[in-house]
């Protein structure tokens, strides 16, 4: 029984000090240039792109088949 109550005291102390899947600025950038890349964008656009994807915002995308009016597939 003192061993369950010192792993969930332990586990208490420890999983608070792990990162939950922190992205680096280095990931980032990478993800969003493999964004731009696969949509082809040059110039103004891709700079709008990559500007809106390296922003630190998390807009709701909202349900997949919001823009078409169809429900979404079972």
């Amino acid at each position: 029984m003192h061993r369950y109550a010192f792993i969930a005291a332990m586990l208490t102390v420890i999983l608070p000090s792990i990162p939950a899947q922190a992205v680096s600025e280095k990931d980032k950038m990478a993800t969003c240039k493999f964004g731009a890349d696969a949509q082809k964008l040059q110039g103004a656009a891709r700079d709008t792109f990559m500007d809106k994807c390296m922003a630190d915002r998390n807009d709701p995308r909202g349900p997949a088949g919001a823009a078409t009016g169809a429900p979404p597939p079972k």
